[in-house]
Formats: C-alpha cells, structure tokens, sequence
C-alpha cells in the first residue's frame, strides 16, 4: 500500500508542529513551506481548518484516506463518542504500539520493522501494520530479530513509564496492552472534534 514518502520537513512547517518527531527544519523555520510562507497567511476557511485537522492526524498515525475514514466509520457506529474512538482505534495499530513501546524512533520504522516480520502478537508473527491490537494481548520483538542494532539503539534510555497504557518487560523485550487510552493521556495535539464534524457534512 502506497505510504507518504516525501518532504516531512515541509509537512511539518504546514502544520507548525513535529508530527514526524523532533524536526532541526522546523525550529529553525517555524512558518509555512514555499515562496510565500513567511508572508502574511490568508485567513483560513472553517471547511479549510477541519480538512487541515484531518490531514495532521492521516499524516500523524501514516494512515491513507481510505483506512481513516473505514476507522472513522466504525468509531461512529460505537457506542462511545467518536472522535474519541477513533483516536484510540489509531492508537491500537500495531505500529503505533510498536512505537509507543520504544521498539521503533518513528512510526515510519515502526512500520517496517512489523512489514519485515521483527514483531509478535501473543507469539505469533504479524506483519500487517494496520492491525488493531486488544487489551491483554503481547506485543514482542521476535527472538532472532532481538539483536538487530537498530531496536537496540532505539530502546536504550526509552521510558517506558510515558504511556500508563502499555506495560513493558525489559529481559524478554516484550510489553502489553492494559488498556485503551483515555482521550486525556494521548500526547497527540490532534482536535479530533473537527475530524468529526468534517466527516458529518
């Protein structure tokens, strides 16, 4: 599946934020890519605002426009309150565990170590990034894959205490999802209320 594979610098000056983790671009040009993106910006249209939202949090999580409004589309059809849902459903992709875990720096290497089949859900080898991962379940570095220099690099100093969520076991690099997170312990600044409101027009 086609993934977004251009300029992340300039994907973040759009949006003024580091969705791609920490960006050197970014501190040092905090305003918009392009010829006119230190001039004066045009106000942006209320259309325009939900639209930018939604792409922040496609861009955010690395999820095409059909997987995100499939997600959209069964986080309404819940019974909880959707924009909620559906930030929790991102959340339970196995790549982003797999990044909130420390296993991987970005969700980009996230992705390709469980496409390369470096990862286990209770024991068993998963290599679809999209998978939704329940409450309870294992997620593991596979046994031959545990000295690969670039899980190791990235789990060294992690804290693995940042999430309340996951649960983690240092000796056989394995850790657990508790829980669904709460809307309130999810880092991202994402309004997922303009999502909603998008996706109802």
């Amino acid at each position: 599946m086609a993934r977004y594979i251009g300029p992340k610098s300039r994907i973040a000056r759009r949006f003024g934020e580091p969705i791609f983790g920490p960006d050197k671009v970014l501190s040092k040009k905090s305003y918009a890519p392009g010829q006119h993106g230190n001039s004066r910006r045009r106000k942006t249209s209320e259309y325009g605002t939900m639209l930018a939202e939604k792409q922040k949090a496609k861009y955010t999580y690395g999820v095409l426009e059909r997987q995100f409004r499939n997600l959209f589309e069964a986080a309404a059809r819940s019974n909880g309150i959707t924009g909620e849902v559906l930030l929790q459903s991102l959340e339970s992709r196995l790549d982003n565990i797999v990044y909130r875990l420390g296993i991987a720096r970005t969700r980009a290497a996230a992705r390709q170590l469980v496409s390369h089949k470096h990862i286990t859900v209770d024991g068993r080898v998963v290599n679809i990034p999209s998978y939704s991962v329940k409450p309870g379940q294992i997620i593991a570095v596979r046994e031959k894959s545990k000295s690969l220099e670039v899980i190791a690099d990235s789990l060294a100093g992690f804290n693995h205490s940042k999430y309340p969520w996951l649960e983690w076991d240092e000796s056989s690099k394995a850790g657990k999802l508790l829980n669904c997170p709460e809307r309130s312990e999810i880092p991202e600044n994402i309004k997922e209320q303009l999502i909603v409101e998008l996706y109802s027009k």
